[in-house]
């Protein structure tokens, strides 16, 4: 570890965010005398960001606990046109009605994490089609063109790899970074920002920002990169058999999130507790120390205290009581996923409608494994159930849902 002398670059080297930095030494010694104003851009393609982006979410919390000044800049202008990095087809395109409703029901995530208000450290939200969509065609290419070389912008991954596979690159996506590079200087003169964060795969793309800010304005910026999130296993984050794992409750319930991180591989509890939770670090050194089935301990702490940030304290506590009441009572809580049924369902029909499948395909095979029960009793794939009252349906040890008429 690098002997940090600012308490943000500190933090962040010690809880695992730091994969790239640009200039360590002038950033430190920046962070170390005055306030950073640093950003994440978050594209608007859904009404709820997922676990992949809680990395970028955390980072930002980070900043502001350490002192600095958060920017979350929602791409209400980039959202239009889509970011090639890491994606093999071109994003489906959104109207901007469904993007500004994109950004109202995100911004509920970002007030959960991080503190809105007046003063110098205050998080500031921002929709990068304030300037984009008021840039005129020829003036842009004329004052920002000639800092870009197309040479350049092939070597860039998010450009060669869909090369390379031979999938299309269209110009308007070929675009983004040059406008996701204009957002860093844009937000250098509006709001004296100093600092660009961001995935590993967003490197190139806030580099191009850095220089631009540089050539066109002098300002010298900054930039920094946290590693690529996996599981243990190799598996992408914020992705389960079920589908993602949002952070807006209306998309995702809390029982399910908190059972999202209840059910993480003992290899990731302590990793996972540094990143997503503000546990000191001594107190994560004992969790994941811990070993055999009392580490199961330690990914209830990662449960509860995940929850607490992303719903709330009662949501949290709710979860974990719906939990220990399931798994150790056998009875069943307010907070499982419900599926109303008018009389009667098949077993099948039964789990893919609780998202205990996510297919006819898979439920079929889970009752022929065993592995799916109906208030505690394992059936045949030809049970239909009748539901006068609450029914509670089972996939394997640690997924349950309710049927109720």
């Amino acid at each position: 570890m690098t002997a940090f002398q600012s308490q943000l670059l500190r933090v962040l080297d010690e809880r695992g965010y730091l994969n790239q930095v640009t200039d360590p030494a002038g950033l430190d010694a920046l962070a170390s005398r005055e306030v950073v104003p640093g950003y994440i851009g978050f594209d608007a393609t859904a009404p709820s960001l997922h676990v992949g982006s809680l990395v970028q979410i955390m980072m930002l919390r980070h900043l502001q606990q350490a002192g600095h000044k958060p920017i979350v800049v929602m791409g209400g202008g980039t959202t239009k046109i889509g970011d090639p990095s890491g994606k093999d087809e071109s994003r489906k395109l959104l109207t901007p009605e469904t993007i500004q409703a994109n950004i109202a029901s995100i911004r509920r995530i970002f007030e959960r994490f991080l503190s809105f208000d007046d003063g110098p450290t205050g998080a500031v939200l921002v929709d990068n089609d304030e300037w984009l969509a008021k840039l005129e065609y020829i003036p842009f290419l004329r004052d920002i063109g000639p800092h870009f070389t197309i040479n350049r912008m092939l070597t860039f991954d998010s450009v060669r790899i869909r090369l390379e596979r031979e999938q299309p690159l269209t110009f308007l996506e070929f675009n983004y970074m040059i406008m996701q590079a204009y957002d860093f200087l844009e937000l250098s003169r509006r709001e004296k920002c100093r600092l660009q964060l961001g995935g590993s795969d967003q490197w190139g793309n806030i580099i191009n920002g850095i220089e631009l800010t540089r050539r066109v304005d002098g300002t010298q910026v900054y930039g920094i990169t946290s590693p690529l999130l996996t599981t243990a296993d190799g598996a992408k984050m914020g992705k389960t058999a079920a589908g993602a794992v949002w952070l807006n409750a209306d998309q995702l319930s809390p029982y399910d999130y908190w059972q999202y991180w209840r059910n993480s591989q003992d290899a990731d509890v302590g990793r996972f507790l540094r990143l997503f939770t503000d546990l000191p670090l001594d107190e994560i050194a004992r969790l994941e120390a811990l070993e055999g089935s009392e580490i199961n301990a330690a990914k209830k702490v990662l449960a509860d205290e995940a929850t607490v940030l992303a719903h709330g304290q009662d949501a949290a506590r709710e979860a974990g009581e719906t939990a220990r009441r399931t798994f150790e009572e056998g009875t069943s809580g307010e907070a499982l996923p419900t599926l109303k049924v008018l009389a009667e369902i098949s077993l099948v029909d039964a789990l893919v409608g609780l998202g205990l499948a996510t297919s006819k395909k898979e439920a079929r095979r889970l009752i022929e494994q065993g592995g799916a029960k109906v208030d505690g009793e394992k059936v045949d794939e030809d049970r239909v159930i009748t539901v006068n009252g609450e029914v509670r349906i089972s996939a394997g040890k640690k997924k349950h849902g309710i049927l109720t008429p």
